[in-house]
Protein backbone atom coordinates (compact mmCIF):
# COMPACT_ATOMS: atom_id res chain seq x y z
CA UNK A 1 0.00 0.00 0.00
CA UNK A 2 1.68 3.45 -0.67
CA UNK A 3 2.05 5.88 1.63
CA UNK A 4 2.27 9.58 1.28
CA UNK A 5 4.33 11.65 3.78
CA UNK A 6 4.39 15.55 3.71
CA UNK A 7 5.58 16.60 6.75
CA UNK A 8 8.79 15.94 8.13
CA UNK A 9 9.03 12.36 9.69
CA UNK A 10 10.82 12.88 12.47
CA UNK A 11 8.88 16.45 13.24
CA UNK A 12 5.74 14.27 13.25
CA UNK A 13 7.40 11.41 15.86
CA UNK A 14 8.72 14.18 17.84
CA UNK A 15 5.55 16.09 18.27
CA UNK A 16 3.81 12.70 18.72
CA UNK A 17 6.18 11.37 21.55
CA UNK A 18 6.22 15.17 23.22
CA UNK A 19 9.45 15.87 22.57
CA UNK A 20 10.23 19.41 23.07
CA UNK A 21 13.55 21.51 21.71
CA UNK A 22 14.63 18.56 20.29
CA UNK A 23 14.69 17.05 17.23
CA UNK A 24 13.94 13.19 18.88
CA UNK A 25 14.68 11.33 16.60
CA UNK A 26 18.09 12.69 14.76
CA UNK A 27 20.55 13.88 16.50
CA UNK A 28 22.03 17.82 15.82
CA UNK A 29 25.23 16.70 14.53
CA UNK A 30 23.11 14.62 11.66
CA UNK A 31 20.66 17.62 10.92
CA UNK A 32 23.36 20.02 10.04
CA UNK A 33 25.61 17.27 8.32
CA UNK A 34 22.40 16.66 6.06
CA UNK A 35 22.47 20.29 5.43
CA UNK A 36 26.35 20.88 4.80
CA UNK A 37 26.60 18.13 2.38
CA UNK A 38 23.42 19.75 0.36
CA UNK A 39 25.24 22.84 0.34
CA UNK A 40 28.19 20.73 -0.80
CA UNK A 41 26.66 19.21 -3.60
CA UNK A 42 25.11 22.50 -5.08
CA UNK A 43 28.37 23.94 -5.07
CA UNK A 44 30.22 21.06 -7.07
CA UNK A 45 27.13 21.19 -9.46
CA UNK A 46 26.94 25.01 -10.30
CA UNK A 47 30.87 24.78 -10.74
CA UNK A 48 30.72 21.67 -12.78
CA UNK A 49 28.06 23.88 -15.36
CA UNK A 50 30.53 26.83 -15.26
CA UNK A 51 33.24 24.76 -15.98
CA UNK A 52 30.93 23.20 -18.79
CA UNK A 53 30.02 27.07 -20.20
CA UNK A 54 33.97 27.61 -20.15
CA UNK A 55 34.48 24.58 -22.44
CA UNK A 56 36.63 22.74 -19.96
CA UNK A 57 35.36 19.81 -20.76
CA UNK A 58 33.01 18.21 -23.71
CA UNK A 59 29.94 16.06 -23.88
CA UNK A 60 27.29 17.10 -21.63
CA UNK A 61 26.49 17.73 -18.08
CA UNK A 62 22.66 16.98 -16.33
CA UNK A 63 22.43 18.85 -13.19
CA UNK A 64 20.34 18.28 -10.28
CA UNK A 65 20.21 21.45 -8.95
CA UNK A 66 17.08 21.52 -7.10
CA UNK A 67 17.12 18.18 -5.83
CA UNK A 68 19.46 17.66 -3.59
CA UNK A 69 17.49 16.35 -0.38
CA UNK A 70 16.14 13.36 -2.18
CA UNK A 71 19.93 12.48 -3.24
CA UNK A 72 21.67 13.07 0.54
CA UNK A 73 18.63 11.95 2.49
CA UNK A 74 18.86 8.77 0.50
CA UNK A 75 22.23 8.16 0.09
CA UNK A 76 24.34 9.59 3.56
CA UNK A 77 24.36 6.88 5.46
CA UNK A 78 25.04 4.22 2.98
CA UNK A 79 28.02 1.86 3.76
CA UNK A 80 31.03 1.25 1.98
CA UNK A 81 29.77 -2.43 0.63
CA UNK A 82 26.74 -0.86 0.10
CA UNK A 83 26.10 -0.39 -3.91
CA UNK A 84 24.53 2.50 -5.50
CA UNK A 85 22.64 2.55 -8.72
CA UNK A 86 22.60 5.90 -10.18
CA UNK A 87 21.22 7.80 -13.51
CA UNK A 88 22.77 10.25 -15.70
CA UNK A 89 21.45 13.20 -13.19
CA UNK A 90 23.27 11.70 -10.05
CA UNK A 91 26.68 12.75 -10.20
CA UNK A 92 26.48 13.91 -6.78
CA UNK A 93 25.51 10.54 -5.14
CA UNK A 94 29.17 9.58 -5.74
CA UNK A 95 30.07 12.68 -3.96
CA UNK A 96 27.80 11.54 -1.26
CA UNK A 97 29.01 8.60 -0.57
CA UNK A 98 32.37 9.48 -0.41
CA UNK A 99 34.06 9.78 -3.73
CA UNK A 100 37.60 11.58 -4.26
CA UNK A 101 36.93 14.97 -5.77
CA UNK A 102 39.60 14.65 -7.92
CA UNK A 103 38.85 11.51 -9.23
CA UNK A 104 35.05 12.80 -10.28
CA UNK A 105 36.76 16.07 -11.59
CA UNK A 106 39.19 14.30 -13.61
CA UNK A 107 36.14 11.77 -14.97
CA UNK A 108 34.41 15.12 -15.90
CA UNK A 109 37.19 16.00 -17.82
CA UNK A 110 38.03 13.07 -19.12
CA UNK A 111 41.58 12.58 -18.18
CA UNK A 112 43.30 9.38 -18.21
CA UNK A 113 44.10 8.84 -14.54
CA UNK A 114 39.86 9.05 -13.87
CA UNK A 115 38.19 6.25 -12.60
CA UNK A 116 36.68 4.84 -16.43
CA UNK A 117 40.56 6.53 -17.81
CA UNK A 118 38.63 8.44 -20.01
CA UNK A 119 36.24 6.64 -21.57
CA UNK A 120 32.73 7.89 -21.05
CA UNK A 121 30.42 11.03 -21.30
CA UNK A 122 30.67 13.36 -17.45
CA UNK A 123 27.12 11.74 -16.91
CA UNK A 124 28.59 8.52 -16.11
CA UNK A 125 30.53 8.69 -13.12
CA UNK A 126 31.09 5.67 -11.47
CA UNK A 127 33.59 4.61 -8.86
CA UNK A 128 34.11 0.98 -7.83
CA UNK A 129 36.04 1.25 -4.37
CA UNK A 130 32.93 2.13 -3.21
CA UNK A 131 30.43 0.20 -5.37
CA UNK A 132 29.02 3.17 -7.30
CA UNK A 133 27.85 1.44 -10.76
CA UNK A 134 29.18 3.21 -13.27
CA UNK A 135 25.08 4.95 -15.28
CA UNK A 136 24.39 3.84 -18.87
CA UNK A 137 22.59 5.88 -21.64
CA UNK A 138 20.40 3.70 -21.56
CA UNK A 139 17.51 5.08 -19.57
CA UNK A 140 16.49 2.92 -16.55
CA UNK A 141 18.99 0.12 -17.17
CA UNK A 142 20.51 0.93 -13.85
CA UNK A 143 18.33 -0.54 -11.77
CA UNK A 144 18.43 -3.80 -13.68
CA UNK A 145 21.82 -4.19 -12.49
CA UNK A 146 21.32 -3.01 -8.83
CA UNK A 147 18.95 -5.65 -8.98
CA UNK A 148 21.42 -7.89 -10.10
CA UNK A 149 23.53 -6.61 -7.11
CA UNK A 150 20.88 -7.15 -4.49
CA UNK A 151 20.19 -10.87 -5.74
CA UNK A 152 23.74 -11.29 -5.41
CA UNK A 153 23.89 -9.71 -1.72
CA UNK A 154 20.89 -12.15 -0.83
CA UNK A 155 22.82 -15.41 -2.20
CA UNK A 156 25.79 -14.51 -0.07
CA UNK A 157 23.74 -13.88 3.03
CA UNK A 158 25.03 -10.73 3.71
CA UNK A 159 23.30 -7.67 4.82
CA UNK A 160 24.42 -5.47 2.43
CA UNK A 161 21.85 -3.30 0.04
CA UNK A 162 21.37 -1.41 -2.86
CA UNK A 163 19.99 1.78 -3.70
CA UNK A 164 19.11 2.77 -7.31
CA UNK A 165 17.95 6.18 -8.31
CA UNK A 166 16.03 7.28 -11.57
CA UNK A 167 13.99 10.09 -12.59
CA UNK A 168 9.78 10.15 -13.26
CA UNK A 169 10.15 9.47 -17.15
CA UNK A 170 12.32 6.31 -16.39
CA UNK A 171 8.73 4.78 -15.05
CA UNK A 172 7.72 4.46 -18.10
CA UNK A 173 9.93 1.91 -19.17
CA UNK A 174 10.23 -1.64 -19.16
CA UNK A 175 13.46 -1.89 -17.35
CA UNK A 176 11.93 -0.15 -14.84
CA UNK A 177 9.36 -2.49 -14.27
CA UNK A 178 11.25 -5.52 -14.85
CA UNK A 179 13.72 -4.64 -12.10
CA UNK A 180 11.04 -3.64 -9.42
CA UNK A 181 9.04 -7.16 -10.37
CA UNK A 182 12.19 -9.34 -9.87
CA UNK A 183 12.67 -7.40 -6.60
CA UNK A 184 9.49 -7.69 -5.81
CA UNK A 185 9.03 -11.41 -6.22
CA UNK A 186 12.53 -12.64 -5.01
CA UNK A 187 12.12 -9.97 -1.78
CA UNK A 188 15.60 -8.24 -2.58
CA UNK A 189 17.50 -5.73 0.09
CA UNK A 190 17.52 -2.89 -2.28
CA UNK A 191 15.67 1.16 -2.37
CA UNK A 192 14.61 2.14 -5.58
CA UNK A 193 14.63 5.86 -5.54
CA UNK A 194 12.29 8.07 -8.20
CA UNK A 195 13.23 11.43 -8.18
CA UNK A 196 9.93 12.75 -9.50
CA UNK A 197 11.15 15.86 -11.30
CA UNK A 198 7.76 16.51 -13.14
CA UNK A 199 9.54 16.55 -16.52
CA UNK A 200 11.30 13.42 -18.11
CA UNK A 201 13.60 15.79 -20.37
CA UNK A 202 10.50 18.06 -22.14
CA UNK A 203 7.85 15.30 -21.67
CA UNK A 204 5.58 16.33 -18.80
CA UNK A 205 4.49 14.04 -15.94
CA UNK A 206 0.68 13.75 -17.10
CA UNK A 207 1.96 12.72 -20.78
CA UNK A 208 3.77 9.47 -19.35
CA UNK A 209 1.74 8.35 -16.66
CA UNK A 210 -2.20 8.13 -15.10
CA UNK A 211 -1.22 7.85 -11.64
CA UNK A 212 -0.78 11.30 -9.30
CA UNK A 213 1.42 9.37 -7.39
CA UNK A 214 4.42 7.05 -8.93
CA UNK A 215 4.62 5.63 -5.73
CA UNK A 216 1.22 3.27 -6.26
CA UNK A 217 2.80 1.53 -8.89
CA UNK A 218 4.88 -1.03 -5.88
CA UNK A 219 1.30 -2.25 -5.09
CA UNK A 220 1.87 -4.19 -8.50
CA UNK A 221 4.92 -5.67 -7.18
CA UNK A 222 4.30 -6.27 -4.06
CA UNK A 223 6.13 -4.19 -2.03
CA UNK A 224 5.99 -0.56 -0.30
CA UNK A 225 5.68 2.71 -2.06
CA UNK A 226 6.25 5.89 -0.16
CA UNK A 227 5.21 9.28 -1.68
CA UNK A 228 7.54 12.15 0.31
CA UNK A 229 8.64 15.44 -0.24
CA UNK A 230 12.26 15.63 -1.86
CA UNK A 231 12.70 18.84 -1.04
CA UNK A 232 12.42 18.55 2.73
CA UNK A 233 15.73 16.58 3.57
CA UNK A 234 15.01 15.74 7.09
CA UNK A 235 11.64 13.87 5.83
CA UNK A 236 13.94 11.94 2.96
CA UNK A 237 16.28 11.07 5.53
CA UNK A 238 13.93 9.35 7.57
CA UNK A 239 11.77 7.31 4.89
CA UNK A 240 15.40 6.67 3.70
CA UNK A 241 16.34 4.83 6.85
CA UNK A 242 13.44 3.16 7.11
CA UNK A 243 13.25 1.45 3.75
CA UNK A 244 17.46 0.78 4.22
CA UNK A 245 16.62 -0.98 7.41
CA UNK A 246 14.28 -3.02 6.27
CA UNK A 247 16.03 -3.64 3.29
CA UNK A 248 18.92 -5.03 5.95
CA UNK A 249 16.33 -7.10 7.65
CA UNK A 250 15.49 -9.23 4.63
CA UNK A 251 12.24 -8.02 4.57
CA UNK A 252 12.40 -7.02 0.69
CA UNK A 253 12.28 -3.62 -1.42
CA UNK A 254 11.01 -0.29 -1.06
CA UNK A 255 10.07 2.04 -4.03
CA UNK A 256 10.15 6.43 -2.48
CA UNK A 257 8.70 8.55 -4.90
CA UNK A 258 10.49 11.85 -4.62
CA UNK A 259 8.59 15.19 -5.11
CA UNK A 260 11.29 17.71 -6.39
CA UNK A 261 12.23 19.91 -9.38
CA UNK A 262 15.35 20.08 -11.07
CA UNK A 263 16.25 24.22 -11.48
CA UNK A 264 17.77 24.11 -14.87
CA UNK A 265 16.87 22.12 -18.13
CA UNK A 266 17.57 18.99 -19.13
CA UNK A 267 21.12 19.35 -19.91
CA UNK A 268 23.34 22.55 -19.94
CA UNK A 269 22.45 22.56 -23.85
CA UNK A 270 18.88 22.65 -22.71
CA UNK A 271 17.33 25.84 -22.23
CA UNK A 272 13.89 24.24 -21.34
CA UNK A 273 11.48 26.57 -23.22
CA UNK A 274 9.24 24.18 -22.32
CA UNK A 275 8.47 24.80 -19.13
CA UNK A 276 6.47 27.83 -17.54
CA UNK A 277 8.86 30.68 -16.19
CA UNK A 278 5.79 30.67 -12.74
CA UNK A 279 6.38 26.94 -12.64
CA UNK A 280 10.18 27.43 -12.17
CA UNK A 281 9.84 30.27 -9.77
CA UNK A 282 7.60 28.08 -7.43
CA UNK A 283 9.82 25.58 -7.42
CA UNK A 284 13.19 27.51 -6.38
CA UNK A 285 10.65 29.02 -3.75
CA UNK A 286 10.70 25.45 -1.80
CA UNK A 287 14.38 25.83 -2.12
CA UNK A 288 15.80 22.39 -0.10
CA UNK A 289 18.91 24.06 1.32
CA UNK A 290 17.02 27.28 2.26
CA UNK A 291 14.47 25.32 3.74
CA UNK A 292 17.03 23.17 5.76
CA UNK A 293 18.44 26.89 6.85
CA UNK A 294 15.10 27.77 8.12
CA UNK A 295 14.95 24.42 9.94
CA UNK A 296 18.15 24.40 11.32
CA UNK A 297 17.69 28.46 12.36
CA UNK A 298 14.84 27.57 14.65
CA UNK A 299 16.64 24.90 16.51
CA UNK A 300 19.53 27.24 16.84
CA UNK A 301 22.29 25.32 14.47
CA UNK A 302 22.37 27.50 11.51
CA UNK A 303 24.44 30.58 11.12
CA UNK A 304 25.29 32.91 8.44
CA UNK A 305 29.06 32.46 9.19
CA UNK A 306 28.82 29.17 9.37
CA UNK A 307 27.36 28.49 5.68
CA UNK A 308 30.34 30.77 4.21
CA UNK A 309 33.03 28.51 6.09
CA UNK A 310 31.34 25.90 4.78
CA UNK A 311 30.94 27.32 0.99
CA UNK A 312 35.13 28.68 1.26
CA UNK A 313 36.22 25.82 2.56
CA UNK A 314 34.81 23.34 -0.11
CA UNK A 315 35.63 25.86 -3.12
CA UNK A 316 38.84 25.51 -2.11
CA UNK A 317 38.69 21.70 -1.97
CA UNK A 318 36.88 21.95 -5.41
CA UNK A 319 39.92 24.58 -7.00
CA UNK A 320 42.63 21.91 -5.95
CA UNK A 321 40.83 18.97 -7.46
CA UNK A 322 40.19 21.17 -11.31
CA UNK A 323 43.49 21.95 -10.96
CA UNK A 324 44.43 18.20 -10.76
CA UNK A 325 42.06 17.54 -13.37
CA UNK A 326 43.67 20.35 -15.77
CA UNK A 327 47.28 19.04 -15.06
CA UNK A 328 46.43 15.52 -15.82
CA UNK A 329 46.90 13.80 -19.60
CA UNK A 330 44.26 12.69 -21.91
CA UNK A 331 44.48 9.07 -22.66
CA UNK A 332 46.15 7.92 -26.06
CA UNK A 333 43.97 7.07 -28.84
CA UNK A 334 44.95 3.59 -28.41
CA UNK A 335 43.82 2.90 -24.82
CA UNK A 336 40.42 2.79 -26.10
CA UNK A 337 40.51 -0.17 -27.22
CA UNK A 338 42.10 -1.71 -23.15
CA UNK A 339 40.13 -3.59 -21.33
CA UNK A 340 37.21 -3.53 -23.75
CA UNK A 341 37.21 -6.65 -25.97
CA UNK A 342 37.39 -10.13 -24.93
CA UNK A 343 39.71 -11.22 -27.16
CA UNK A 344 43.05 -9.42 -28.74
CA UNK A 345 41.17 -6.97 -30.95
CA UNK A 346 43.59 -4.41 -29.99
CA UNK A 347 46.41 -6.25 -31.27
CA UNK A 348 44.41 -6.87 -34.77
CA UNK A 349 43.59 -2.81 -35.03
CA UNK A 350 47.29 -1.93 -34.68
CA UNK A 351 48.76 -4.35 -36.45
CA UNK A 352 46.82 -5.30 -39.61
CA UNK A 353 48.59 -6.98 -41.90
CA UNK A 354 50.46 -9.02 -39.07
CA UNK A 355 47.87 -10.17 -36.77
CA UNK A 356 46.85 -13.76 -37.15
CA UNK A 357 43.65 -14.72 -35.03
CA UNK A 358 43.84 -18.06 -32.94
CA UNK A 359 40.08 -19.04 -33.48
Amino acid sequence: MATKVKEPVEKAAASANGASGSTGLISNEKLRQLYATMLKCRTLEERARVLFKQSKFTGNYYAAVGQEAAAVGTAIDLRVEDTIGPSHRDFITGFIKGAPLDKMLCHLYARGNSPDKGRSSPAHFGYAPLNVITPASTIAAQLNIATGVALANKMKKNDNIAVAYSGDGSTSLGFWHEALNFAGVHDLPIVFVCQNNLWAESVNLQFQTKVPDISTKAQAYGFPGITVDGNDVVAVYRVAQEAIARARRGQGPTLIECKTYRWYGHSEIDPAKYRDPEEVERWKAKDPIANMEKYLTGKGLFTAEWKQEIVDGFNKELDAAIEIAEQSALPEGVEALDHVFSFDIRERVLNPKSYSPSY
